[in-house]
């Protein structure tokens, strides 16, 4: 085994919560162990959510450890309440196998499928679907209190607008994952991030009860900003890892507007760069810090959609920036919100009826990418309008 990997996440900021860790570092120093993480297949895709999950995932197998991906193909037909206001539709099982298929080619940029330690994909409809309700209720249900359930924050947060029966059993069926997990694979450890820990605790409880053997719990740090929000929202909404979702060019730049504050918290979870090089990276809060958010950019950009298409968009961004403080700068209101607004209080449109007829006419690109609506949402951070050909700003916020 090479350095104990709970060594490793606990330097880079991963570790949030775990259960029996003196017996858990002894068993990740000595063995192989093998461990899941859960992902609901409710789209098409992944998404930065789940970027830091498959990182952590790669340090593990790195580490010698034996990957599990659960696709919650059954859970996600009951829908997690775990950071959720309101209850999530249920997906056909065609739609469920769709989505399955598209993680697995996602996930193959991260993790290795084959070789001593590869991962496997295991699907929870296979048991889940086929269950029958009175023998669960007497071999799963029988171990867990609803009073001890209710002080979950996942319930808890849904008690005012109300929880249904049908989620209230989501904590029930991801520990009776565990458990069969355990029983069919030997998988010991459940990871995942901190806003599952009471559903992750239940499973490795279950297993301690039912099978009287070690089974360990491990949450990671949520990926948030330096304020405390979720990091991968944009105003267009989620930031996916499928191209035909967000482009390479829009990825790279979401990460280009990473917040001084959050760049080095981003190197040491979302890539494999020496502590001390990251160190390096961010020692300074002057210029460098921006050579610092164009190298990030470049490396997850090369991690999710390969090191041809992390050029190109580098290439890109810097032609549409015109390197660093070539461009004329433009200040715009902090309300400015659409494309219409930014070309206006930029002085590029005298009137909104103009700033819409340059956009209608094709003129107008935003970070390099034609705006096809004058309404188009403005990104956040700074960004570049081009005018034509010739008349090329970045525009920052006041």
């Amino acid at each position: 085994m090479s350095q104990n990997v709970m060594d490793t996440l606990r330097a880079r900021g991963f570790i949030k919560q775990t259960v029996y860790e003196d017996e858990l570092y002894e068993k990740l120093g000595s063995e192989s162990v093998p461990f899941y993480i859960g992902f609901d297949p409710t789209a098409d895709s992944l998404h930065v959510g789940h970027f830091m999950q498959l990182i952590a995932m790669k340090h593990m197998q790195d580490a010698g450890h034996k990957p599990i991906i659960l696709i919650g193909g059954g859970t996600g037909m009951i829908g997690d309440p775990s950071g959720r206001t309101d209850m999530r539709s249920m997906m056909t099982r065609e739609t469920v196998e769709y989505h399955v298929e598209c993680f697995k080619k996602q996930m193959a940029r991260f993790i290795r499928f084959d070789g001593e330690n590869g991962a496997i994909v295991v699907n929870n409809a296979d048991w889940l679907m086929n269950l029958n309700y009175i023998d669960f209720l007497r071999e799963i249900g029988a171990h867990f209190s609803v009073n001890k359930m209710l002080t979950a924050e996942c319930y808890r947060s849904r008690m005012e607008k109300g929880l249904t029966f049908l989620e209230f059993n989501y904590m029930l069926m991801q520990a009776y994952d565990f458990l069969v997990l355990f029983r069919k694979y030997g998988c010991q450890l459940e990871l995942g991030g901190d806003d599952q820990w009471s559903n992750i605790l239940a499973g490795a409880d279950l297993i301690r009860r039912k099978e009287q053997k070690p089974a360990f719990a491990m949450t990671f740090t949520l990926l948030t900003t330096s304020e405390g929000k979720k990091m991968g929202k944009t105003q267009k909404g989620a930031v996916w890892l499928d191209e035909n979702k967000t482009s390479p060019y829009e990825f790279y730049q979401y990460w280009r507007n990473t917040a001084d504050d959050d760049v080095e918290k981003c190197f040491k979870l979302l890539t494999f760069l020496p502590l001390e090089e990251i160190s390096e990276l961010c020692a300074h809060r002057d210029e460098c810090i921006n050579a610092a958010k164009e190298r990030l950019a470049y490396e997850l950009t090369k991690l999710v959609h390969g090191e041809e298409k992390a050029n190109e968009a580098q290439a890109q961004a810097r032609a549409a920036f015109g390197g660093e403080g070539d461009l004329p700068e433009k200040t715009i209101s902090k309300e400015a919100s659409t494309v219409t607004q930014a070309l206006v209080e930029a002085g590029l449109a005298k009137s909104n009826g103009e700033a819409r007829r340059l956009v209608d006419q094709g003129g107008v690109s935003l970070n390099g990418e034609k705006v096809t609506d004058a309404n188009a949402a403005l990104p956040e951070g700074d960004f570049t309008l081009f005018k034509g050909k010739k008349v090329r700003v970045k525009i920052v916020r006041a």
